[in-house]
This record gives structure tokens, sequence and C-alpha cells, in this order.
């Protein structure tokens, strides 16, 4: 074969292949261009029309003034576009939102308050850095102060029942002591001490002319925000089955006055295991329950 041959071919294997090449690009250059005008026709991110009015507890949230309407809008995009997180709000509120409510209307607590428990916690038994614990996140002293047991083997703050009793107890008595429920809700927040100090400091009476720390001063439009969502699920762009939503569960109690060498044996007895024992009664701690002064205490047990 000949150097002029083997030039020539090789000369014409790059062109070939420069053409493949260019006619490749072309085509991917033509996708990638269909694609971006697909998701710029298709794909579409709105600001939220927000409400001219708003209420918390009966009382009249200031929208006119900016500070107000732009803090509110921040915590409004979060939860709305944070679906995630919002969806599953709406699927455990399903689960423990009668129980919370039935408690606040016997305690004549409003009902806006079972959104406070919602931003706390998420309507699940976590602990903060600060060590507040369960749905309504309540400190150790707190818990103890307002009623609840609160040891390595028992832990009522992890009750629902129990913990929201007492928080509509701590909240009657800011309501008391502030003469308002926005100011009970921020109380709940960063606590009396803290509360007073600020409103003496700057003197004023009102949550809205208070310049807080970031928590805070966030605190009482998460929880607008939230209320707000939960009022009008399909305006925020939610929509759910009521098969989506997590049902209640069923169980029947007993009652137990002595002490439980092995939770694991007890649960074997009633035809269950350790760890339904602890998705219903999360407020034992250990596998055991000691109970020397013989102190009364039910427990659930799954159908």
């Amino acid at each position: 074969m000949s150097k002029r041959f083997t030039f020539v071919t090789l000369v014409t294997a790059a062109c070939i292949l420069s053409v493949v090449i260019f006619i490749f690009s072309a085509e991917k250059e033509d996708a990638d261009s269909l694609y971006e005008q697909d998701f710029i026709d298709n794909y579409n991110i709105y600001a939220i029309p927000l409400p001219e009015t708003l209420t918390l507890a009966g009382q009249l949230v200031p929208m006119h003034r900016y500070y107000v309407r732009e803090q509110f809008d921040r915590e409004l995009l979060i939860n709305s576009y944070w679906q995630s997180q919002t969806v599953q709000f709406f699927k455990r509120a399903n689960r423990y939102f009668p129980i919370i409510e039935s408690i606040l209307a016997e305690h004549n607590v409003p009902d806006d308050f079972k959104y406070l428990a919602l931003i706390e916690s998420g309507l699940m038994n976590v602990i903060s850095p600060a060590g507040a614990t369960g749905y309504w996140q309540i400190l150790e002293s707190t818990g103890r102060e307002y009623g609840l047991e609160v040891s390595s083997y028992v832990d009522e703050r992890y009750h629902l029942e129990k913990a929201t009793v007492a928080a509509c107890k701590y909240l009657l008595k800011a309501k008391e002591k502030y003469g308002c429920w926005i100011l009970a809700a921020a109380a709940y927040n960063m606590g009396n001490r803290g509360l007073d100090r600020q409103l003496s400091r700057q003197k004023v009476n009102s949550y809205f002319d208070l310049n807080l720390n970031e928590e805070t001063s966030r605190y009482i439009f998460r929880i607008l925000a939230v209320k707000h969502i939960f009022e009008n699920p399909e305006k925020a762009g939610f929509h759910f089955r009521e098969s989506d939503l997590y049902q209640p569960v069923e169980y029947k109690t007993v009652t137990v006055n002595s002490s439980i060498e092995c939770l694991v044996d007890f649960a074997f007895s009633h035809n269950t295991t350790y760890r339904e024992i602890r998705l219903l009664n999360p407020w034992l701690r250990r596998y055991e329950l000691p109970n020397r002064k013989g102190k009364e205490y039910i427990i659930r047990i799954p159908m």
C-alpha cells in the first residue's frame, strides 16, 4: 500500500469523523435547546398572594405594617415551598390534631394553639439542643412545674395528652400575666423572664412592636403561616386524599400499679412487641418500669 493511499485514507476518515461529531453536536445542541425551552414553558414558581387580614387566637395581626407583611411572607414561602415537610404536617395532623383540639377546648385555650405544637415539633417526639422534649417541646424543669413526671424511666413530656395539658396550663398562666394570647405564645418560646426583659427595655406592650432574637421574631409568623396553609390547603397548592393521611391507631389499655421488670416480656404477654409498646407509649423510656409507690399507669396495647 502506497504512502499516498494511506494519507488519503486518513484524511477521508478524519473528515467523516468531523462530520459525525458535528452532526452529533448539532443534535445535542438542538435537544438541549428544546429541553431548556420546555423547562421555561412548563416550570413556574409563583409569589404567593398575601391575605389582607390575618388573626391569631382572635387577635388581629397588623398586616398594614410592611415588616409584618414581609415576615409573614417569608414564613409562608418557606412552608409552602418546603413541600415534603408540609405534606408530612398534614399527614400527622390528621392523627394528632383531634386529640390536641379536644384538650385545648377543655382548658379554654384557643384552637389556633394546635399550630404552636406543630411548628415546635412537627408533631414528633423530638429533643431540641436545649433539651426541650416532646410534641410541645417542654423543658425538664417546666414539665415538673406543671405536673409531669420526668425521670429516667418515665418522661411524660412524651405523653401527648399529658404534655398538652401542661402546655395549656403554661399558656393560661402567661395569658393571665400578659393579657394577650400572642404574647403568651411568645413567652412559650423565649420564657417569661426573657419576654419581660424585652418589654421593659423597649417600653412597648405588643409583640409586633418588639425587636427580638431571630427565633422568637419568626415564631409567631411561623404559626400564622402554617395556620394559613392548613385553612387554605388547595390555594397553597396542597392536594391529598383522606387515604393519604395518617389515621389514628386503635388500641386498648391496661392499668398497672406495680413494677414491670421487663417490658419486652410484658409486651409478649399481651401479644405484641416492645417496639409497638414504645410507639404507643413513648413516655416509657427504658426496658423496665420500677413502681415502688404503686402509682397507677395506663399502658396502651395495640388492637
